[in-house]
């Protein structure tokens, strides 16, 4: 296949999967097996174009993510909010270095892997639109301290491709009782660091073998797909899990895992 039109495809299928609890990571890596991308430097590209995905949070929440970071010195909100996302986010980063190569060399090679992550995941998103406890927090800005810490413990489960960093974190704050829709936006939050450090760790290991032939153009273009297709999503997602709860998304994976799985066991 065309590089350029495979940069495209796994774009969209990025932007159109980081925010909602369906493994982006995981359809890319099925994606990209399904289009024969055998080179290495494909599964650095799935990494990096997440960063476009989380530039549309950025950009559709500017005014109040500039709100909070022009009040940091005068208000205690905007210090606790930024506070929360930052004690969410260090679990990541203690385990993302600590388990960097495990991931990346072994997990990331086994798409059954993905396939059973993608069939569990989607059984516990069944499972907590039917047994979800009773909300006690609404706003994803005025979470208590214990309770980002908790959903960013559980943001790591994450790391196995197939499970969804926002299914992960969205699971985490349902059951530490924050409301669906508080869950999905502050999984909108949390993302932006966890993916920047992300793409930092990974730009910088991978950085040799992105210097090479039109790897940076096809980034490039990935990138930008990604983005727009993730401000379409971002817009979208928050009034359907509001309206819907998280249950289609919890099919979905449990008949993309099915398929994947009887591809592999097929062949």
């Amino acid at each position: 296949m065309n590089d350029i039109l495979a940069a495209i495809i796994l774009g969209l299928i990025e932007g159109l999967t980081e925010f909602i609890p369906v493994s982006s990571t995981g359809h890319l890596l099925l994606a990209k097996a399904a289009l024969g991308l055998t080179d290495p430097s494909w599964d650095s590209f799935v990494v990096l174009i997440q960063l476009g995905a989380i530039l549309a949070v950025v950009a559709l929440y500017f005014s109040r993510l500039w709100k909070v970071l022009i009040g940091l010195p005068t208000d205690p909100q905007a210090r606790r909010f930024a506070l929360s996302v930052l004690i969410a986010f260090l679990p990541a980063v203690f385990f993302g270095f600590l388990l960097y190569g495990f991931i990346k060399q072994v997990l990331f090679a086994d798409p059954a892997i993905i396939c059973w992550s993608l069939i569990v995941g989607g059984f516990v998103l069944l499972a907590l639109d039917r047994w979800s406890p009773a909300p006690r927090h609404d706003d994803a800005m005025k979470l208590p301290l214990l309770t980002a810490l908790g959903v960013g413990l559980i943001q790591c489960v994450s790391m196995i491709p197939g499970v969804s960093r926002s299914g992960a974190t969205i699971v985490g704050g349902v059951l530490l009782g924050v409301d669906k829709r508080a869950a999905a936006e502050f999984s909108f939050f949390l993302a932006i660091p966890t993916m920047v450090g992300a793409f930092a760790k990974d730009f910088w290991e991978s950085r040799e073998s992105l210097m090479v032939g039109d790897h940076l153009g096809l980034l490039a273009i990935g990138f930008v797909v990604s983005f727009l297709s993730g401000l379409v999503v971002v817009k979208v997602l928050l009034d359907f899990v509001s309206k819907r709860g998280l249950s289609p998304f919890g099919w979905w994976r449990i008949v993309v895992g099915v398929i994947g799985l009887g591809i592999i066991y097929a062949t």
